[in-house]
């Protein structure tokens, strides 16, 4: 029951976040999403549906770190996105934290990827 209701809040949060946050080609939404212990990171264009680069734990280039989903996690995968983006030739995203707070492991996050050269 407990665990029901927890869930709702969650998804009611996140739709409160995604109503607000709309990405599109020139500016495309980074996804966030933290589970108990890996860190996925997406950029959507939400217009047509679509993922345009994406980096996290499990991904080839950083499985082998063995990195957790912490704030230390966060920062590598934070980086690791912003590469993969800059790559793909995107340079100004739009912030999708999903339920999370904006502290700790979502900020340390946010915050490498603004230091390797994206744009909020």
């Amino acid at each position: 029951m407990q665990t029901q209701k927890k869930r709702k809040l969650q998804q009611l949060r996140r739709w409160r976040v995604r109503k607000k946050v709309v990405g599109t080609a020139e500016r495309p939404r980074m996804s966030v999403v933290f589970t108990g212990m890996h860190i996925y990171v997406q950029f959507i264009d939400d217009t047509v549906g679509r993922t345009l680069a994406a980096a996290s734990t499990r991904s080839k280039t950083l499985r082998e770190q063995k990195l957790a989903a912490n704030v230390a996690g966060a920062r590598t995968v934070g980086s690791a996105a912003a590469r993969a983006a800059l790559d793909k030739g995107i340079k100004a995203i739009v912030f999708d934290r999903g339920s999370a707070k904006y502290h700790g492991k979502v900020k340390a996050l946010a915050d490498a990827a603004r230091e390797t050269g994206l744009q909020f």
